[in-house]
């Protein structure tokens, strides 16, 4: 076997992990090497590290026509691009990433770390933990500060609303999201990019990202920026009661039909972390399903919904 030849040089794991993909799929091997070693919560692969991408020796000038060709046609400004991509992202979020690996890190689902046969790819679920907890703060925060009179019952449904799988699957899609997420070949061809419990997720990675980046007073000011028109929505809702599930009832009830039934479709996750899917039934027929954290939460969204479908003849 010929020595091995150096085909890339990035600074990115996640690019050269779609790099050894795009090689392993034309039967070409290929082996990741690091001046850096990887760290059990790995942010970013820096300026002072390098990471290459080498083949055999023989198979080195197709491995960089295949690579040169993917260029030419475009497919390859993921991989080899992917630091000018995160630049429209950066855009939408509003802060400028002293360190755009840890905005990598943030968009990596768990479907392409485990594609990745280096062990140097690492998924963004932590980032999500760190991401639902500084939103929890800033939001209770803000809940508190706005709305002194109200009490915590009321501030406690006024934030479960705010930080709903719903909520943030919708601002990750105002953001363009999901066109930036680092997913797998299964994922990707399942829709994974529309799925709203990974906008979600990936939603909560981006503000901790942000929160890492640029510290909490940066956190801070995109989730100020970020709910501000959804808090006053939210608190307006309050005031008029906000229970979707009675309001569907009400709704049925005067048009003489019968209770709708919530049935769980799905559940997914780890314990701590768990995610129900609903549907809201009438008569057999579905009107509506939603996710949520809580099987109150994925019921009230899709009563909602169920709501807004029934407008129109109501």
């Amino acid at each position: 076997m010929t020595d091995p030849v150096v085909v890339l040089r990035t600074h990115s794991d996640i690019e050269a992990s779609i790099v050894i993909g795009l090689l392993d799929a034309h039967g070409i091997p290929a082996s990741l090497a690091s001046d850096v070693p990887h760290a059990v919560f790995p942010l970013t692969i820096n300026g002072l590290g390098e990471v290459r991408v080498s083949v055999p020796g023989n198979r080195a000038e197709e491995a960089s026509r295949i690579l040169a060709d993917y260029r030419r046609a475009g497919g390859a400004e993921r991989a080899v691009k992917i630091g000018e991509e995160f630049e429209a992202l950066e855009a939408a979020i509003g802060h400028r990433f002293k360190d755009r690996g840890t905005l990598e890190h943030a968009l990596t689902h768990r479907s392409r770390a485990n594609e990745d046969v280096t062990g140097g790819v690492f998924d963004n679920e932590s980032l999500e933990f760190l991401g639902d907890a500084v939103l929890g703060f800033v939001i209770a925060e803000t809940l508190f500060v706005r709305f002194p009179d109200r009490d915590e019952g009321k501030k406690s449904k006024m934030k479960a609303a705010l930080v709903s799988t719903q909520t943030l699957a919708g601002q990750a899609e105002r953001l363009g999201l999901g066109a930036h997420l680092l997913l797998g070949r299964g994922e990707e061809k399942t829709g994974g990019r529309q799925k709203r419990a990974l906008l979600a997720d990936g939603y909560e990675a981006i503000i901790a990202a942000v929160y890492l980046d640029g510290g909490m007073e940066a956190a801070r000011g995109f989730i100020a920026r970020e709910f501000e028109a959804l808090i006053d929505r939210v608190a307006a809702d309050a005031n008029g009661g906000g229970d979707h599930k009675s309001a569907l009832q009400e709704a049925l009830q005067g048009r003489g039909d019968p209770l709708p039934e919530y049935v769980v479709t799905a559940e997914e996750g780890p314990a701590h972390r768990r995610r129900f899917r609903i549907e809201v039934r009438l008569r057999g027929e579905t009107l509506a399903e939603a996710d949520g954290r809580t099987k109150k939460e994925a019921e009230q969204e899709a009563a909602r919904l169920a709501l807004e479908r029934l407008t129109p003849r109501a």
